[in-house]
């Protein structure tokens, strides 16, 4: 596919969500496997959840768009997805797989912000603007759930952490 328009630009970083989404329910569930605190396990159940929602509302814009709803690989979530997967071949302690989590889970909610902070203006700018309330919703709810994670990072114990030489 070429890209010669807002319209092919939007319908390209539709799929790149899509496929961010979709890929996300499962790192998700990893987190929340991986993870120790219930704190964090609940966070991130919940979040898979609201990730599903988000798969849903994706696809009712591909819908609106009368566009089959497709995943485009996305080379950013894949290398967050595999740099999880080195963590995990270091075995971490429970207290640093935490911390590795969350941060995880913050970079992933930046990424997935300028993701539809992007997608929006351009729903806008084509006239689509069901599309762009729609998109709307998971954005908001995306800094929602930053800003939970923010404050797990922040109220976060290090005293089990410590540097090792």
């Amino acid at each position: 596919m070429t890209v010669d328009s807002t319209e092919d630009l939007f319908v390209d970083g539709l799929k790149h969500a899509y496929y961010t989404e979709q890929r996300l329910v499962d790192a998700l569930d990893e987190l929340e496997q991986t993870s120790s605190s219930q704190e964090l396990k609940s966070g991130f159940a919940e979040h898979r959840e609201e990730t599903q929602n988000h798969i849903d509302r994706l696809e009712e814009v591909f819908e609106q768009i009368d566009a089959d709803a497709e995943g485009e690989e996305d080379p950013v979530v894949k290398g967050m997805i595999e740099a999880h997967e080195e963590f995990m071949d270091k075995d971490p302690s429970d207290e640093a797989l935490d911390r590795f989590n969350i941060a995880a889970g913050q970079k992933s909610e930046h990424y997935e912000i300028a993701v539809y902070g992007n997608l929006i203006p351009m729903a806008d700018q084509i006239g689509l603007d069901d599309a762009a309330d729609t998109l709307e919703q998971n954005l908001r709810e995306e800094q929602d759930e930053l800003d939970s994670l923010s404050e797990m990072g922040e109220e976060f114990d290090y005293g089990e952490l410590s540097v090792s030489e």
